[in-house]
């Protein structure tokens, strides 16, 4: 196995800085020092491993040891604080089951054989490169079965104690509890001013400009950019508008046109390109940028595989869950009915990019015949009685077609709640007009029928006057507006999903569900590990009131359909590649109900996510504490 190098800013005694490296390096890390930190984090394990004469008396030395330090945490007399007592044994389970030969078995994969090799220094024995991550994710496995996690202390074991305010009464101990909450509430509030709305005055300022030259450069004027039709006019779909509009980057370019050439659907709204910061220097429409601009890879990997694209990108599996033309099914009570097949812009990693052929597309509209089947077909399936209507955008339909359809779920009495899955608050506010609100209440029947319009926003910088506007004529109509966001590299620092549900609730948008990103090879980039999802949820959601943090955070099975992700009796960490990517095991929603078989899902490597996050100026630090969410 070749040695591998690796850089950081600085070489110190801290595991959670100096394995990061940067684009600048002033030191180079080889990869020997990841291997001195492995022994070091644990000697008790090194030890085990590097006596033992094979790989079996290996596992059997690991499994003694971890059976052993979780009695220990159980004795009188181990002083531990009771929460890091906690991490150990979740760091316990993990560990098994990482050194389980039946994991071992389905992944096809031995970690353990990799760490035994190594405590050996037989190198040439290991197949495959081992990563960094690899190591990593091993050094802080090993810390935490022995209580030296660090998440409540900088260094050092966690004793037990009792804080000063427990230890008072009365006002006295109110007082002192409260000086916490307020150091905590500041260090939120400091957070929240990285991620400004589109709310603020300053950026509604800017985006009045945008509106101007936008307006100037396609011959609009004020009463067009209040009609939607207008802006379907004028769907920007190549890149001269943007590049006369906006900075763009050479690479952004390039991928736009790659998309044209190969006709990979590519759209945007000039209400969204206003959004857009004029100068790509100012930064804060990130993720704006990164919801419609496609990067190269997606790009590629598009390229490659279009004609196999109806089944090579269809990650969930809905050629196998639709029993009938425009109808997906994965639950009991709850269908989707797909009628309109694009949408008013583009998103990159949407789930159904597979089926759309481009933006607008003049025959993306289902069939009068195909609507109607579908529509019958409920007739045969009385137990659904949750209609969600996606697609494509099926808002972005005409008044009257939508209506048809409305109608006629209407009349079924089986039918209690017909959802809109709508992107329009977002991308097209205009949308919503009076007529539209009027259709959508018509139907908004309770407690016979509700209708729901369920939206995604992806960043505060999202939220804007008119999409306010939007959501608040559709609320004052008595029907609620619910937000699915998908976690991604771009709204996945610190506090910034935090600052999105608080935004969320200032318009009238109840946050629904945040969505591990699918696992799509071509939208890659955009992934975030499962562990910050978990940390996110932990320790930024868990700071904000009850109302702020209604979503829950799910990841989609292939087929089956969604896990909830705080649920460790609904997946398990079962393996560590050797690029540091974790293996899960998720269990299906039917667990306790029907046997069906668990899927295994390959993560993106911390370690790769936290080098993303160095590189956009973040500091590691804040992030320590990922590796100990399984």
């Amino acid at each position: 196995m070749k040695t591998l190098k690796r850089f950081s800013t600085k070489i110190i005694d801290d595991v959670f800085t100096d394995e990061i490296s940067f684009f600048k390096p002033k030191f180079e890390v080889h990869y020997d020092t990841y291997v001195k930190r492995l022994w070091e984090a644990n000697p008790e394990l090194h030890k085990i491993l590097k006596s033992a004469a094979d790989l079996e008396a290996a596992r059997d030395g690991l499994f003694s040891y971890l059976e052993m330090a979780e009695r220990k945490i159980f004795a009188v007399d181990n002083d531990l604080h009771i929460l890091e007592k906690a991490t150990v044994r979740e760091g316990i389970r993990a560990f098994k089951s990482i050194i389980g030969p039946v994991n071992e078995y389905r992944t096809g994969v031995s970690a353990l054989k990799i760490l035994w090799n190594l405590s050996q220094n037989k190198r040439e024995d290991i197949k495959t490169e081992v990563s960094v991550g690899f190591l990593m994710e091993f050094i802080n496995l090993f810390r935490s079965v022995i209580g030296q996690s660090n998440i409540y202390l900088e260094n050092g074991e966690v004793k037990k104690h009792i804080p000063d305010f427990l230890k008072l009464e009365g006002h006295d101990a109110a007082q002192v509890r409260t000086g916490i909450l307020d150091e905590l509430g500041s260090t939120v509030k400091k957070y929240f001013k990285k991620y400004p709305s589109g709310l603020e005055d300053e950026v509604i300022t800017w985006r009045k400009e945008n509106k101007t030259k936008i307006l100037h450069y396609f011959g609009g004027n004020e009463a067009d950019w209040d009609d939607y039709l207008w802006h379907l006019k004028h769907v920007i779909s190549d890149s001269k508008p943007l590049l006369d509009l906006i900075e763009l980057t050479k690479n952004q370019k390039k991928a736009i046109e790659k998309a044209n050439l190969n006709k990979i659907p590519f759209g945007i709204t000039p209400y969204y390109l206003s959004l857009m910061d004029s100068k790509i220097s100012i930064g804060y429409d990130h993720a704006v940028r990164a919801q419609v601009i496609p990067p190269k890879k997606y790009v590629d990997s598009m390229s490659e595989h279009r004609e196999e694209r109806d089944t090579f990108f269809d990650f969930m599996g809905e050629h196998d869950t639709s029993p009938q033309d425009l109808i997906t099914r994965r639950y009991p009570f709850v269908s989707i009915l797909k009628p309109f097949n694009t949408c008013s812009q583009i998103c990159i990693y949407c789930q159904r990019n597979w089926e759309i052929e481009r933006v607008l597309d003049p025959k993306a509209a289902a069939s009068r015949e195909q609507v109607n089947s579908a529509l019958a077909w409920f007739d045969k399936h009385k137990s659904i009685g949750d209609i969600l209507i996606t697609g494509g955008d099926p808002v972005v339909m005409k008044d009257s077609q939508l209506e048809r359809i409305l109608d006629i779920l209407a009349q079924k009495k089986h039918i209690y709640r017909i959802r809109l899955g709508t992107r329009t608050p977002v991308v097209l506010p205009m949308r919503w007009t009076d007529n539209l609100i009027k259709i959508a209440a018509k139907y908004h029947d309770p407690p016979r029928r509700e209708i729901a319009v369920v939206t995604h926003f992806e960043h505060p910088y999202e939220i804007t006057p008119e999409s306010l506007e939007a959501v608040q004529k559709i609320r004052k109509a008595g029907i609620s507006v619910y937000n699915q966001v998908v976690f991604t590299v771009e709204n996945s620092r610190r506090f910034e999903l935090a600052k999105l549900r608080w935004d969320l609730k200032s318009i009238g948008v109840d946050p629904y569900y945040t969505f591990n990103m699918k696992g799509k090879e071509e939208t890659q980039q955009y992934m975030v590990p499962i562990a910050r999802i978990l940390q996110e949820r932990k320790e930024e959601a868990r700071l904000l009131p009850g109302l702020d943090r209604t979503d829950e955070p799910v990841f989609n099975v292939p087929k089956l359909g969604k896990n909830h992700l705080r649920s460790w009796q609904d997946h398990r960490l079962v393996m560590i590649l050797p690029n540091g990517s974790r293996v899960y095991e998720f269990h299906p929603w039917e667990k306790n109900i029907a046997p069906i078989p668990p899927y295994n899902y390959i993560d993106v490597p911390i370690y790769d996510y936290l080098e993303e996050m160095a590189a956009r100026g973040e500091n590691i630090r804040d992030y320590r504490t990922i590796w100990f969410y399984y």
